[in-house]
């Protein structure tokens, strides 16, 4: 992330693509007024994010404010400034990868207390729904029940805005806006954690880690002693490969057209490194003869054409799944048919 002159230009390192960076002010009694604290805004679309003073309106019913401690970078927000997203309605505080503590709850809130370490969540979770409910999807009922602008949590139940910027509203961004140093999310929009939790290293699951490790461990379900092929090393890709790992697969290759990530994967467990530009056929075909067939499990996390198109299928004994976790159909799973 490079700044200049108070703005901050959303800029990937290509060897990392999850930028951690803390916002931090001293402790406010502030219960029941208007806070205000710094936030990254994005103003309008293809243009750097800019730190200005905002105001923070107290939480109302059903609703927490968070110091915001650590936050994290996601793709996702890059795409949000991109001039041919045409759903995005600025101004906007970003962010939705972070972890904070409770500033302050709203009448109503019974499961968090001021002082709590929480991580807000961008999907909510009622826990009453059949949705939360179920062990086949995690999809509240809550967003269904929203109509536009609420439908991508861009203003709070009642259609308000609880941030200002020079007398004008600004929109939240997926419920938890956390490029702010308070904000103010829906008590169904958070997880309170352990109160030993590292807040800049827990800030990760709530986005990149989850998406990465869960496609592993709860979408694919890898099992022990497995093959697995990753296709993309950034933040999520390197996520799935320790779920992969966790999970016992015994043989985990890792694909990317960046050899120097190639370092990190295998000391997260990749026991094969791929770069598909220094190979003399295509990567698939020499996936499926370094595993008589195919592997067992395929993971994309980099969300491209080539890499969906590259996939080997899985060996025809086990008829293993291709999750893609990085594509437009993220969160499915796609099962190969056997012979």
């Amino acid at each position: 992330m490079a700044g200049s002159k108070g703005c901050l230009q959303l800029k990937y390192d290509s060897t990392n693509d999850v930028i951690k960076y803390g916002l931090r002010c001293g402790s406010q009694q502030q219960k029941g007024k208007v806070i205000k604290c710094k936030a990254a805004i994005a103003w309008e679309a293809n243009k750097p994010l800019c730190i200005e003073e905002v105001e923070v309106a107290p939480p109302k019913a059903h609703e927490v404010r968070i110091q915001i401690i650590a936050t994290a970078l996601c793709h996702t927000d890059a795409h949000i400034l991109h001039p041919k997203f045409t759903k995005a309605l600025f101004p906007v505080i970003l962010g939705h990868e972070g972890a904070g503590i409770v500033e302050s709850v709203g009448p109503g809130v019974t499961n968090c207390k001021p002082g709590d370490k929480v991580i807000p969540l961008y999907m909510p979770q009622c826990k009453k729904c059949k949705f939360c409910l179920s062990p086949l999807t995690n999809f509240c009922a809550k967003l269904s029940q929203f109509k536009d602008p609420i439908i991508q949590q861009e203003v709070m139940e009642d259609k308000t805005s609880r941030f200002t910027c020079k007398g004008k509203p600004v929109y939240h961004f997926m419920g938890i806006s956390t490029f702010s140093q308070y904000t103010v999310v829906s008590d169904t929009n958070l997880a309170k954690i352990d109160d030993d939790a590292n807040l800049e290293r827990v800030c990760l699951l709530g986005c990149g880690f989850s998406t990465g490790y869960g496609a592993a461990i709860n979408t694919a379900k890898v099992t022990p002693g497995s093959t697995c092929a990753i296709f993309g090393l950034g933040g999520v890709g390197l996520s799935a490969l320790i779920g992969c790992k966790v999970a016992g697969a015994s043989r985990i290759i890792a694909v990317d057209i960046n050899s120097e990530k190639f370092a990190k994967a295998k000391a997260l467990g990749a026991t094969d490194c791929l770069n598909p530009r220094d190979l003399q056929k295509p990567v698939q075909e020499v996936i499926i003869e370094m595993t008589s067939g195919g592997v067992d499990f395929a993971l994309d996390c980099a969300g491209g054409s080539e890499a969906m198109w590259a996939e080997p299928p899985p060996s025809q004994a086990t008829d293993g799944p291709v999750d893609l976790p990085e594509s437009p159909a993220s969160c499915y799973t796609f099962t190969q048919p056997g012979p």
